[in-house]
């Protein structure tokens, strides 16, 4: 039988991606972290259909990643992102470390960010919590956590 759900494995990749890993989803959670937040920004933004659109924005919401804000009496709803949906922008930063090194072309990466601390240009890298040293996949070992049984 062909898995329709990620959800119930005991891999938290996996269950990332049960949440995020369709086209559509990360690019939402995009335009919604640079300020569009009404339907029809996103919309127009992405070129999505409304169906689609609508689908995974009620996705979104019911994983608890966006939540709806009326505006108005219509009603009419802006989308913000939760907590849980501001973490997964920490995983859509390391997505676009890989772009623009894999991906950007010739002309650069198409945004650039600036750290807010420092005033700087920079791109995110991944640190140990515990000594700050870099921290690449090859650079760990995978063990079993308390969920591994789940």
């Amino acid at each position: 039988m062909q898995r329709t759900t990620f959800g119930d494995m005991a891999c938290s990749i996996a269950r990332t991606l049960d949440v995020i890993w369709e086209p559509w989803s990360p690019l939402i959670l995009r335009d919604v972290w640079v300020g569009m937040r009404r339907f029809d920004e996103i919309q127009a933004d992405l070129g999505i259909s409304r169906k689609v659109l609508t689908e995974r924005l009620n996705h979104l919401v019911g994983e608890g990643v966006l939540e709806r804000r009326k505006y108005d009496p219509r009603p009419r709803y802006e989308y913000h992102l939760t907590i849980k949906g501001a973490e997964l922008l920490d995983l859509l930063m390391v997505m676009v470390r890989w772009g623009d090194k894999w991906l950007a072309g010739k002309a650069g990466p198409p945004v650039l960010y600036r750290h807010h601390a420092c005033g700087e240009i920079t791109s995110v890298e991944l640190h140990c919590a515990h000594c700050g040293e870099p921290m690449r996949a090859g650079d760990i070992d995978l063990l079993p956590g308390p969920g591994a049984a789940v």
